[in-house]
């Protein structure tokens, strides 16, 4: 792990969170990104694997105040994948009980895919927060003198969706790609990487990074103004994708039961995915839709309601 990076995660493992809901946020985030349940000799646990012991010392101490459960902390093996080691925080006797207050499991008892509701719709804190866990849990920085770039490794794509959310209601605009099988959130942009920076609370990490890069700026005027280009574009993608949801909730009222399945199916997708793209919402789709058919159900579905509106008259 590159020091810029054990720089920020050791910095956001000493910041404090005097919010209740902040907290609980964060500790859901970590548990989610870095681990979640498991079944070890036929019992369900919850454990999360982090670089540092910074973090499961965080993580630890922040269960037992929230829950009231005790966790212990064990050291991986050294390797040459992870030469500096890794660390294991698990929850033995309580794990069910934590995984429902945590959210990873719902009131049913069925494991949740993405982060909870009551987080996805949370305070700008709570987005802050989930920033925080995520990144702790499976971010990275690259170091000055390589093209800016933030990242997190995510679980499935619920859960980017949930990242992608919340660093909208901060106001930063970020993109969700899968590469290699693999689910990825990233910032290019560097005035939304020291925003972020900034949000979760690394502040000295943030203004080392920024000495650093003014010293080693291999980044060409062009270059730049690429990026904001690639930014002002995420930024009219999102906000048309709220418009097209507006009509589809419309067109969902207008046909009622008349619309067809797979039309239906879509349009409810995009009603709950806003601000997804077209791309994403296929992924989410079952079975999952490239991004062409799902655009041209959602396109027949507000046709179908136009018609439906003309011929009954509806306004």
């Amino acid at each position: 792990m590159a020091g810029l990076t054990v720089s920020v995660k050791e910095e956001l493992s000493e910041v404090e969170i005097r919010n209740a809901s902040a907290r609980k946020a964060e500790v859901s985030t970590i548990l989610r990104f870095a681990g979640g349940l498991h079944v070890l000799s036929g019992r369900l646990m919850v454990q999360a694997e982090v670089d540092l012991v910074s973090t499961a010392r965080r993580v630890r101490a922040a269960i037992a105040d929230l829950y009231g459960h005790r966790s212990e902390i064990l050291r991986l093996p050294t390797g040459r994948v992870q030469p500096g080691g890794r660390y294991v925080l698990r929850i033995g006797p309580g794990s069910e009980v934590l995984a429902r207050q945590t959210g990873l499991l719902d009131s049913r008892g069925n494991p949740v895919r993405g982060l909870p509701p009551a987080i996805v719709n949370g305070s700008s804190s709570d987005a802050e927060a989930v920033w925080r866990g995520a990144f702790l849990a499976q971010g990275s920085l690259t170091e000055p003198g390589r093209p800016s770039l933030l990242e997190v490794i995510c679980p499935g794509p619920e859960a980017a969706l949930a990242l992608v959310g919340a660093a909208r209601r901060l106001g930063i605009g970020v993109t969700s790609r899968e590469v290699r099988g693999v689910d990825r959130v990233t910032i290019r942009d560097r005035d939304s990487i020291v925003a972020l920076l900034s949000r979760m609370g690394a502040s000295a990490s943030l203004a080392k990074w920024q000495d650093q890069r003014r010293a080693n700026d291999l980044e060409t005027a062009p270059a730049n103004r690429s990026v904001n280009f690639d930014v002002s574009n995420l930024r009219r993608s999102a906000q048309a994708a709220l418009d097209v949801s507006a009509r589809v909730e419309r067109a969902l009222e207008i046909l009622g039961d008349d619309v067809p399945q797979s039309l239906k199916h879509a349009g409810e997708l995009r009603l709950a995915h806003r601000q997804a793209s077209l791309y994403e919402l296929g992924r989410l789709a079952d079975p999952p839709l490239n991004k062409d058919t799902i655009a041209g159900r959602i396109r027949r579905l507000l046709v179908t309601a136009e018609k439906h509106a003309l011929n009954q008259g509806t306004p």
